[in-house]
């Protein structure tokens, strides 16, 4: 057994991985190990001597089995937890949102697109899964509440007396 092999065999007796992981390691792969053992030597999994000896491999390896054989008895090796993409916002969420609170400053031009975009957003976020629902929810409230308030200023102007008086 030559010295290449020798760093491979003391951590595992599995024979080095072929395909990629026979690929040639960068010192951007070198230097992920030694923060890993730097992690596990901080965290009590590695002795002093263990750790020395595996920085000095890690700083020598040559491809990317010989580093996968240094860490893989170290739990930051293997993370368990997956990376969830974010969920973008839907558009129409924020323009129903944003007419709902225009409507107060421009009138009651923008209460219809208020509750048209509130309407189309939560259809959408049901069937895409994007995020907004409560932002087309605050849109659909005030466009409706803005049409209620409309309806009872009318009744209420209709039922007041008149400026010249009650009607014979």
């Amino acid at each position: 057994m030559n010295d290449d092999d020798s760093t491979v065999s003391r951590y595992n007796d599995n024979p080095p991985l072929t395909g990629p992981r026979g690929m040639r390691a960068s010192d951007a792969d070198r230097d992920r190990v030694v923060e890993l053992l730097g992690v596990a030597y901080s965290e009590g999994r590695l002795s002093k001597d263990e750790y020395d000896g595996r920085l000095q491999d890690a700083l020598s390896a040559r491809t990317w089995a010989e580093l996968d054989q240094i860490v893989a008895d170290l739990p930051a090796a293997h993370p368990t937890t997956e990376v969830t993409p974010v969920t973008k916002t839907n558009g129409l969420a924020v323009a129903s949102l944003a007419c709902g609170l225009v409507q107060f400053i421009f009138g009651p031009l923008a209460t219809i697109p208020a509750i048209v975009f509130g309407h189309m957003a939560l259809h959408q976020i049901r069937r895409s899964g994007e995020q907004g629902a409560g932002l087309a929810l605050a849109g659909l409230i005030l466009g409706w509440a803005a049409v209620a308030l409309g309806i009872l200023l009318i009744v209420a102007v209709s039922m007041s007396p008149g400026m010249y008086g009650p009607m014979h």
